[in-house]
């Protein structure tokens, strides 16, 4: 995945036409981008986010935000009732105690992960005797 301007993108390479095609994905406006090599394709993802701003800009339109941090989730009506209690527990209200749980949940694809070595490659604690 790639990001720019809060945009992010995600890539796939179509074998047919030997190409690399990226597009947003947390808009629902529609960016594209297509590069046939990978050097290019970091430009052009950014060419494209700057075009659709320039673009929204000419015409007078507000452009889509990524994400406004607002969404609505449906419940069974038991469901809802035990988040509440939780909340109610942790002090907390149900808006910040359902932020905390998905923070919790969530991985964080911000850090990079380091492979571990196999396991017969990792090293053994000896024991001293």
């Amino acid at each position: 995945m790639m990001e720019y301007k809060g945009y992010v993108a995600e890539v796939s390479f179509d074998d047919e036409a030997q190409v690399l095609h990226g597009e947003v994905i947390n808009t629902r406006d529609v960016i594209t981008f297509q590069a046939d090599a990978v050097a290019a394709l970091e430009q052009e993802f950014h060419k494209s986010v700057d075009v659709y701003l320039q673009f929204c800009k000419e015409i007078g339109q507000e452009p889509e935000k990524p994400f406004s941090g607002k969404f609505v989730v449906r419940l069974s009506p038991e469901t809802h009732r035990r988040a509440y209690l939780a909340a109610k527990r942790a002090g907390k209200s149900l808006n910040t105690w359902v932020s905390d749980v998905l923070q919790e949940k969530l991985p964080d694809h911000s850090r990079p992960k380091v492979p571990r070595p196999p396991a017969q490659h990792r090293r053994r604690k000896s024991k001293v005797v």
